[in-house]
């Protein structure tokens, strides 16, 4: 039999769909289609824990050996406040870090560090457990748009090109969105013309939905408070569906009008707590995973609702790091950040722990090929291969000053990371790096 064209194929594709969902298909397809360079290249780092949001890297390969020295740092440079991560595409870097009383997004060359624009807004955050004060969410490229959430509920739209402001929405004022401990801290997901918004409003407004042309409100749904996870986008029998962590558990929403599909509560017990790691979507499973007494949980998922395939509170609690997953295993830190952490590999089938290692305290775990990168809090950055056979570190090198809690971005061959006041660039590539070019 031979092929069917690619447009033929998407004709049957949408055929098999209830109406509805074809609507809403198409309309994706043809808002990708209208944005530039939208979805164009794998090696690039455009959203939070990277182009799938699971904190796996799918770029050019990556050195077998670093120098004795460490990788190449290409250049550094001070920045201001902050928990967001910085995110690459297309030759350029982004970070969204406060300077005094200003939330500043800044897009630099990704070569050099030189900056191509800035834009900011004023932001009057303060944290009430005297914290840093900065944008803890990452921003998110989509096209030739840029998207940012700032920690007092501030989402603004930029222009890919320029910087200049094309929208803002206070979050705050529009939704009643809460504070929450540390204030927000969410990053947003692009999914099609839409950009998802976990801000933990009243009046059915936990999670919104704002046109990304626009920044009117597309839908909005629930009055959970948020939670510190961001959004995930999942397929569950073919159907494209959000996943969102709430301060009250996973919910499932149809990406198309905003509708509650199922909801799994988890939280931990304690008022004083966070759930800040983002659901890992595998397939028609997804890993939950939280501290203070939450534990971790392996569920799996269709429109009708969660079962739960295991659930323990011993194998791998993540405090703020995402877990990442190879094959039958799950990588990441295990305990509170502050008590001390331990690294785990723990079995997808069971929740069986296969190893731990302590003495790193926390950090980032990110998924090259078969390899780990590990970057601690401290500043080490760690390569290790992912196997359930141990812990066995092939190179390890101290790169950045303490604190380095953000998640780091990995694009085209070249990590970004930032410390406390200090934003870093390491080529790890096999080749130099074309970084878009």
């Amino acid at each position: 039999m031979s092929a069917c064209s690619p447009s033929l194929a998407r004709a049957f594709f949408l055929k098999s769909l209830s109406p509805r969902e074809a609507a809403w298909i198409l309309a994706v397809w043809i808002a990708m289609a209208a944005i530039p360079g939208a979805g164009a290249a794998a090696s690039d780092w455009p959203q939070f824990l990277g182009p799938g949001r699971d904190g796996v890297y799918s770029g050019p390969a990556l050195t077998a050996k670093w120098p004795a020295e460490g990788p190449l740092r290409l250049w550094s440079r001070d920045v201001g406040q902050g928990f967001s991560g910085p995110v690459s595409s297309r030759g350029r870097a982004l970070l969204f870090h406060r300077v005094d009383d200003q939330e500043t997004l800044e897009c630099m060359e990704a070569r050099s560090g030189r900056t191509i624009w800035k834009d900011s807004a004023t932001t009057h955050y303060r944290d009430d457990f005297g914290f840093d004060e900065g944008p803890r969410a990452t921003p998110a490229i989509g096209g030739d748009r840029v998207i940012t959430l700032g920690a007092e509920g501030a989402a603004i739209c930029r222009d890919w090109a320029t910087g200049r402001k094309l929208w803002s929405v206070d979050c705050k004022l529009d939704f009643k969105m809460r504070k929450g401990f540390f204030g927000l801290a969410p990053s947003p997901l692009i999914v099609g013309g839409n950009v998802i918004l976990n801000i933990g409003g009243i009046d059915r407004a936990g999670i919104v939905a704002l046109s990304v042309e626009t920044g009117r409100k597309t839908w909005s749904c629930g009055e959970d408070e948020a939670s510190y996870a961001s959004p995930v986008l999942a397929s569950f029998e073919g159907r494209a569906r959000i996943l969102t962590l709430t301060r009250e558990g996973l919910v499932s929403i149809d990406p198309a009008d905003g509708r509650e599909l199922f909801r799994f509560p988890w939280r931990p017990a304690m008022q004083a707590s966070v759930s800040a790691a983002t659901p890992l979507v595998l397939g028609n499973r997804v890993f939950l995973s939280a501290s203070y007494g939450a534990g971790a949980a392996l569920l799996r998922c269709a429109d009708g609702g969660a079962t739960v395939l295991w659930q323990k509170d011993d194998a791998l609690s993540n405090h703020y790091a995402t877990s990442v997953a190879d094959g039958d295993f799950l990588y990441g830190f295990d305990g509170r950040q502050e008590q001390g952490c331990s690294l785990r590999c723990v079995g997808l089938r069971d929740g069986a722990v296969a190893w731990s290692q302590e003495g790193l305290g926390a950090g980032t775990v990110t998924l090259a090929g078969k390899e780990l990168l590990i970057l601690t809090e401290k500043g080490e950055l760690i390569r290790a291969p992912a196997t359930s056979s141990g812990f066995h570190p092939s190179a390890r090198h101290q790169l950045l000053p303490f604190l380095a809690r953000a998640h780091p971005a990995l694009a085209d061959g070249v990590l970004f990371a930032r410390s406390k006041n200090k934003l870093f660039a390491f080529d790890l590539a096999a080749s130099p790096a074309s970084l878009g070019k």
